[in-house]
């Protein structure tokens, strides 16, 4: 399996050229200088045998070194070659005076070429060789044959003869450095070694299957910024190995490298792919730095595989559906609540109208509604592309987002209030003939794409497994499910663009919706009041306080615009202009602008200290000691909240904060941790990401009859979390009343 066709086909003709007597040409010339052998040379090759010192002095071990030198394009292969070829392998059964040799390998490169994977050596490189003499007091002799194969469009095996003696150049006289001393070492510096000799550690390593496929992931970490880390596994000649797919943290200092690993049944038989318990030695690389460590590899926790490896088999018809499906359930969640009053105005506002605008009116909603999932789309792929950990609704983690939110929600307020009309250009809001007495389609493109920006902070059925999916592959599935996603939340408009009458059989517009729509406005002034208390826990009290205030002053200048007679507001305009910019500026002016990290009042992984009985209970998400509670017979039960997350509050509301729940939480092997995502932290995606979800709310609960953990539903019930904890561990007693 580790032979492709090709590579076949080239031995073969090797061989054949050898048995012709094709072969090395070993002409033995004089050593250009002690230390030294003769070269052995080929069309394609130079190899000889170096030494570190002249002569051995009485140390019983001493440093040689292979040296070849390679033409351009032709390599030689590292001690695991990857998908075919085989190291140099010498035979010193005609030395004298030598107890053994130990041959070191440099950090290879890796050669990718049509699909194969080979490791290996360029141009020159010195394979470093400890020997140790029998006796002290001789000299010592090395020679023997060394069978390499070097490869281009072909590949030629070689065997060269190679001949090096030392002389012990007195007992008592220190051994004299060659001028190869140099040579040698600088190979020697690039031998990976064990630990973290060179800032890079190997921390782990756990293997899963997946279908037909096995895999192998190893968590590397490291004290400088890793740039384009590599890793090679071996330990069994059987076992080829993939070029790996790396994930890096934003801070760089720590990396999951996953391979697929080929040949796995072959070790543990026809019916078996785990690696569990196979002794590899890894080998990781970061440009100049290398490291190695030998692991016995363990199996991966559930849950843990990449999406991109677990779901490799989901046909990507079946995600579609499934990001259609919640999007529509989106309509439904908690999170659409502060654009209800939109939606109210989409229907109400058509009664009476004609059946074809009130069609093409909705078409441009839910038109509105793909184009904003398509944008959230590029700024996902823009920002994965960049090395950033992405997830669903990370939008309301940016403040100059909550700002412009706020802003919008306000400015939609005051539209409903009347205190302004937004006059689009005429190709925006008439789009021709096709305007309508409510808003023209550039208007209601616009109502669709505002809404869909609000109406996305929260996970829903489905949702977490389309966006899963996506974010753990490229643009093109990225876009694709992200459309779906569009398509589904447009479904309702959709469906009344397909039935209009829906629509027109409401009473004709008149009086009564200006009642309304000052009724409605109130719902987006809650709403831009909720943006702000969000805005606060990002940036600060009083960075939110500041912004609420310029948004009350920018409305009490529309206000003033209505009151003063014609002419006399002319300035009004321009003041309002200054107080949106002014809101925009206001984290940079107070220097609470936010980067990744703690949110304003600690860490992201410490829960906030309420005053409630629930929020007592919480203590930091510390996913490093959920193992040993576990083993110690605990029950963990993790919230992964943020406060811009309505589903979150919704779920603790209604059922994490009641007396049926207090009881089961408040249990001696109970312990409660809380995460919160109000700000962007890379652990608390990555510890998202590792369960295959990247929106909250997120729970999950671990227990002695679920270690690897119960992941729950985004909207909860009591039922469903009492039925975890009673599967998760049998010492919790779980009240029915």
């Amino acid at each position: 399996m580790n032979m492709k066709l090709k590579n076949f086909t080239g031995l073969f003709l090797a061989l054949a050229l050898m048995i012709l007597g094709v072969g090395a040409d070993a002409r033995a010339e004089p050593a250009s200088s002690p230390g030294a052998s003769a070269w052995a040379e080929t069309e394609q090759t130079a190899m000889r045998l170096i030494a570190a010192t002249e002569t051995t002095g009485a140390a019983k071990q001493t440093t040689l070194g292979l040296h070849f030198k390679l033409k351009p394009g032709w390599k030689i292969y590292w001690r695991s070659p990857g998908d075919a070829g085989f190291p140099p392998q010498p035979d010193w059964s005609k030395s004298e005076n030598l107890k053994s040799a130990t041959l070191q390998w440099p950090a290879p490169t890796r050669f990718s070429i049509l699909g194969l994977e080979t490791l290996g050596y360029k141009d020159e490189v010195v394979l470093p060789m400890t020997v140790e003499r029998l006796d002290a007091s001789k000299p010592l002799s090395v020679a023997g044959t060394v069978r390499y194969l070097t490869c281009s469009d072909i590949c030629i095996p070689y065997d060269a003869e190679v001949a090096l003696t030392l002389a012990v150049g007195g007992i008592d006289a220190p051994a004299k450095p060659s001028r190869f001393a140099h040579l040698i070492n600088r190979y020697q510096v690039n031998v990976p070694g064990p630990g973290s000799r060179h800032g890079l550690t190997v921390q782990g390593a756990e293997t899963w299957t997946a279908g037909k496929d096995t895999f192998l992931r190893v968590t590397l970490s490291s004290t400088m910024a890793l740039k384009k880390p590599d890793l090679f596994p071996d330990g069994s000649n059987v076992l080829v190995f993939s070029k790996p797919t790396v994930d890096i943290d934003p801070d760089g200092l720590k990396a999951r490298l996953t391979v697929k690993a080929f040949g796995a049944s072959e070790i543990t038989g026809p019916n078996q792919k785990s690696l569990v318990g196979q002794n590899l030695t890894l080998t990781v690389v970061d440009g100049k730095r290398s490291a190695e460590k030998k692991f016995t590899v363990t199996a991966a926790l559930g849950g843990v595989a990449p999406v991109t490896e677990k779901d490799a088999a989901t046909p990507i018809i079946v995600i579609l559906a499934l990001a259609v499906l919640g999007g529509l359930i989106l309509n439904l969640m908690p999170c659409v609540l502060p654009v209800l009053s939109i939606k109210l105005l989409s229907v109400v506002g058509h009664g009476g109208g004609e059946r074809r605008l009130v069609r093409m009116s909705f078409l441009a909603s839910a038109a509105g509604i793909v184009f904003a999932f398509l944008v959230l789309a590029g700024v996902l792929i823009a920002l994965k592309s960049g090395g950033m950990i992405v997830g669903w609704g990370i939008q309301f983690q940016q403040p100059w987002f909550l700002i412009a939110m706020t802003v919008l929600v306000v400015a939609f307020a005051c539209n409903l209030w009347g205190l302004f009309e937004v006059r689009l250009p005429e190709w925006v809001s008439d789009l021709g003939e096709h305007a309508s007495h409510v808003h023209g389609l550039g208007g209601h493109f616009l109502q669709g794409t505002f809404a869909t920006l609000l109406a996305t902070p929260c996970s829903a059925p489905f949702l977490g497994t389309a966006v899963g999916f996506a974010l753990a592959r490229g643009g093109l599935e990225i876009s694709a499910v992200f459309a779906a996603l569009g398509i589904g939340l447009a479904l309702p408009y959709l469906a009344v663009a397909t039935f209009p009458g829906l629509a027109t059989r409401l009473p004709r517009p008149g009086p009564w919706m200006i009642t309304l729509k000052r009724v409605l406005s109130l719902a987006l002034v809650a709403t831009g009041v909720w943006l702000l208390s969000v805005l606060a826990a990002t940036v600060g009290i009083k960075a939110a306080t500041a912004v609420g205030v310029l948004a009350a002053a920018g409305t009490g200048l529309l206000v003033l615009s209505r009151l003063v007679p014609k002419g006399g507001g002319r300035r009004v305009p321009l003041g309002i202009v200054l107080a949106v910019v002014a809101a925009f500026l206001v984290p940079n002016w107070l220097g609470t602008a936010p980067g990744d990290g703690a949110r304003a009042n600690g860490s992201n992984l410490t829960p906030y200290s309420g005053t409630g009985e629930l929020d007592k209970l919480w203590t930091p998400l510390d996913e490093a000691a959920i193992p040993g509670l576990v083993a110690g017979g605990k029950t963990i039960f993790v919230d992964v909240t943020a406060d811009w997350c309505i589903t979150c509050l919704v779920n603790k509301g209604l059922v994490l904060n009641t007396d049926a729940m207090l009881k089961v939480f408040k249990a001696d092997s109970v312990v409660m941790m809380q995460a919160d995502w109000t700000k962007p932290d890379p652990i608390i995606s990555a510890y998202l990401a590792r369960h295959q979800r990247y929106g909250i709310p997120f729970n999950i609960v671990y227990g002695p009859g679920a270690p690897d953990g119960i992941v729950l539903a985004e909207l909860l019930s009591q039922d469903e979390v009492q039925g975890a904890f009673r599967r998760a561990s049998k010492s919790v007693k779980i009240s029915k009343n």
